[in-house]
């Protein structure tokens, strides 16, 4: 089905939009940008040069797509913006595209970003994540899958939010925040596992003994985080989201929260 382009649009005539789109008065487009199927962008919504946009998106007005980096090492190159499917961006959100030459910040598929919300150059983002009103994410941080981010939440440049945590309103942090936990307050404190969102994923209540067995060591022992890996290993049932909280644990570059 042909898309439904407002005539009040601009679109640059080398832009890639899909098919049944429907793109709404005073949409601004530029040409180096693909959109897939299936996607509604509402008014005033800018889509900049570099912006890869999958199907069944939705972009509300006041947007910025592919926004230049606020980032000082910017000098001009080629950059992207890359956004899966199904995802909701709402107004005023800003994502800005990578700094440097083939650069891509990444929103994965079916995230929800609620108003004011500003991802930054170079950032990952997983999947099913939610970022609250007015959300900042500074530039080359990780995000994994199922993360929610409270109203007013600000995660600070390089560092990392594991699957499944919950940011609460208002804080922000400069280490790592590691998958299934719960986590706000200023200073940043360990408020125990993410129980609903564990549930809402389907992991067993078993396991997830096993996750607070773990964070337990992590949180309420004295010794180092490498120790504390080898205390996972030793004292922790195996399986699957255990090696994930080692894996992430072992990757950190910036410390983990509350250690």
């Amino acid at each position: 089905m042909a898309s439904e382009i407002s005539p009040k649009a601009e679109i640059s005539p080398k832009a890639k939009i899909g098919n049944n789109c429907k793109i709404f008065p005073f949409v601004y487009i530029e040409e180096d940008v693909e959109i897939g199927d299936n996607c509604i962008i509402f008014p005033f919504v800018s889509i900049c040069d570099g912006s890869r946009i999958g199907n069944n998106n939705k972009i509300h007005q006041g947007s910025v797509i592919a926004a230049l980096p606020q980032d000082f090492n910017y000098r001009g190159a080629k950059s992207y913006v890359k956004i899966g499917d199904s995802n909701v961006i709402r107004e005023n959100v800003v994502i800005n595209r990578g700094t440097n030459k083939d650069g891509v910040t990444v929103i994965g598929n079916a995230n929800f970003l609620l108003e004011g919300t500003h991802i930054s150059h170079d950032t990952v983002i997983g999947d099913n994540c939610v970022f609250g009103n007015g959300t900042k994410i500074a530039g080359d941080c990780v995000i994994g899958s199922g993360v929610i981010f409270s109203s007013g939440a600000i995660q600070n440049a390089n560092t990392r939010a594991g699957d499944l945590s919950l940011i609460q309103a208002g804080c922000a942090f400069s280490h790592d925040v590691p998958p299934y936990v719960i986590a706000g307050g200023s200073p940043m404190v360990y408020g125990g596992p993410n129980t609903t969102m564990m549930n809402y994923a389907g992991i067993d209540e078993k396991v997830q003994k096993h996750i607070a067995n773990a964070y337990r060591l992590l949180f309420h022992g004295k010794t180092s985080v490498f120790d504390v890996i080898n205390q996972i290993k030793d004292q922790v049932p195996d399986g699957p989201e255990i090696r994930n909280i080692i894996q992430f644990l072992q990757g950190t570059k910036r410390g983990i929260m509350c250690k």
